[in-house]
C-alpha cells in the first residue's frame, strides 16, 4: 500500500522559515508523477484548509493567506513533495498533511475531496 511520511515541522519565532517534506513510498514514477499532490493544514476546532497543490503538469495554485510566502515544490525521482514556509506567521500554526488526490490526471486540484494521507507534521510559530 502506499504511505506518506511528512517531516520537517517544528517551533518557530514569527519571521522564520521551515522546509516541510512528504516521502512517498509504494508509488511507480508514472502513478506519482501523473496526479495532484497537496498540503493541507488544519487547527484543532477547525476545517482542514488547502495550502497549496501541483498538479501532474506543474500547475501549482495557493489560498490566499499563503501566497508570496510560500512554495510548494516536488521532486518525481525521489517521490518527495516540499513546501517551503517564509515568514511565517503565528497563524500559520497547525499540523500540515500531506495529500495525494485518488484521481489520476485531474487539472483542478481543489475539485477533488477524495485523498490518501499522511499523519501530519506540526508546525507553531510563535509570537
Amino acid at each position: 500500500q502506499a504511505r506518506l511520511v511528512e517531516s520537517g515541522g517544528g517551533s518557530v519565532p514569527a519571521g522564520g522559515s521551515l522546509r516541510l517534506s512528504c516521502v512517498a513510498s509504494g508509488y511507480t514514477d508514472s502513478a506519482y508523477r501523473d496526479r495532484c499532490w497537496n498540503w493541507f493544514r488544519q487547527v484543532s476546532g477547525k476545517e482542514r484548509e488547502r495550502v497549496a497543490s501541483i498538479n501532474s503538469g506543474g500547475i501549482i495554485s495557493y489560498v490566499d493567506s499563503v501566497k508570496g510566502r510560500f512554495t510548494i515544490s516536488k521532486d518525481n525521482a525521489k517521490r518527495t513533495l516540499f513546501l517551503q514556509m517564509n515568514s511565517l506567521k503565528p497563524e500559520d500554526t497547525g499540523m500540515y498533511y500531506c495529500a495525494a488526490d485518488r484521481v489520476h490526471w485531474r487539472v483542478d486540484c481543489s475539485a477533488s475531496e477524495d485523498h490518501y494521507w499522511g499523519q501530519g507534521t506540526q508546525v507553531t510559530v510563535s509570537s
